[in-house]
């Protein structure tokens, strides 16, 4: 069963995470991470290239997982895939790919999207906050931030891991209206048609869980004032939705593009001035869907990529 196979996933990953498991990823698997880390080839290299890191950094390194969710995917690529959304948790003692530890509690947010064959990962996607993480050292590396800056919350409802209600293709449905409809915004106010009100796409009371950088914001004006109105003055021609995988399971969806989007670098962002180049941005996001309407939306955005592009080393900076 459908649950079964995501539960035995994330138990799965929950044993690498110590040094186990590894019959769960297949030998020849290809393992796309955010930058600096990029694309692992065969299982050795996974164990070398991410585990490895990971367990030398955090002592004490286990999952603490918010959304589990698994199906059938709807885009040409095809297979059955598991979406996550989890925090690697532990005592940040040894750097990680180039970051200062803290010496404390850390808590590192990650998106996650596996292709699941025969009972093993085939084909991995994950992006990791590492702004965030450099945050929680002490060391922010952007100048400021657009909304608050917190730990991403598990949902409201409390039921995100192998959800048991709901119909996962029309939660799929609604997010990919509203996908449709907001790519065109008013430049004025930029705003999309169907967003909001009795028959929009977004609940009133909507939460939007952004990473470092962007921060998390309340309801669609904030998500207008701390994001979408930020992000469009700097990249006004932003084309998304070139995604590779689109995944629906009870009230949830997900969705992943690597990368979605493609832009050009129009207007000052995050501190760094406007200089015209090409852009693309590696993006996940994970709905949850109340009464026909999108209640939360959890965001990872590879923003360590992003920012290679413009020509900042956000570990550098920091």
């Amino acid at each position: 069963m459908a649950e079964d196979r995501r539960a035995q996933v994330a138990a799965g990953l929950g044993a690498l995470c110590a040094g186990a498991g590894a019959g769960l990823v297949a030998e020849d698997v290809v393992w796309h991470v955010s930058h600096p880390v990029e694309t692992l080839h065969t299982r050795e290299a996974v164990e070398a290239g991410f585990w490895a890191p990971l367990r030398a950094a955090f002592a004490g390194l286990h999952r603490r997982d918010e959304i589990v969710i698994g199906g059938p995917n709807r885009r040409d690529t095809g297979g059955w895939w598991v979406a996550c959304v989890t925090h690697y948790a532990g005592n940040f003692m040894a750097p990680l790919w180039g970051i200062a530890p803290s010496r404390h509690l850390a808590f590192l947010r990650a998106g996650e999207f596996y292709r699941v064959d025969d009972g093993r990962i085939t084909r991995a996607h994950l992006i990791l906050d590492l702004p965030d993480l450099m945050r929680q050292a002490g060391r922010m590396p952007f100048p400021f931030s657009y909304g608050l800056e917190t730990l991403f919350p598990g949902p409201a409802t409390h039921d995100g891991v192998c959800p048991q209600a709901g119909d996962g293709q029309q939660s799929l449905d609604v997010v990919e209206r509203m996908l449709g409809d907001l790519h065109a915004y008013d430049p004025a106010t930029f705003g999309s048609e169907r967003q909001t009100g009795r028959q929009g796409y977004w609940a009133p009371g909507m939460m939007w869980y952004g990473p470092a950088g962007i921060g998390s914001n309340y309801r669609w004006d904030g998500f207008l004032a701390d994001h979408r109105a930020p992000f469009l003055r700097a990249f006004p021609d932003r084309k998304g939705g070139n995604h590779y995988c689109r995944i629906g399971d009870g009230n949830y969806a997900a969705v992943s593009g690597w990368p979605s989007m493609t832009m050009t670098f129009k207007g000052d962002y995050l501190g760094v001035p406007a200089d015209g180049r090409a852009l693309t941005l590696r993006v996940m996001d994970f709905y949850r869907v109340a009464e026909a309407q999108i209640a939360e939306n959890w965001v990872m955005l590879d923003y360590m990529d992003l920012f290679r592009q413009m020509g900042v080393n956000l570990i550098a900076r920091a």
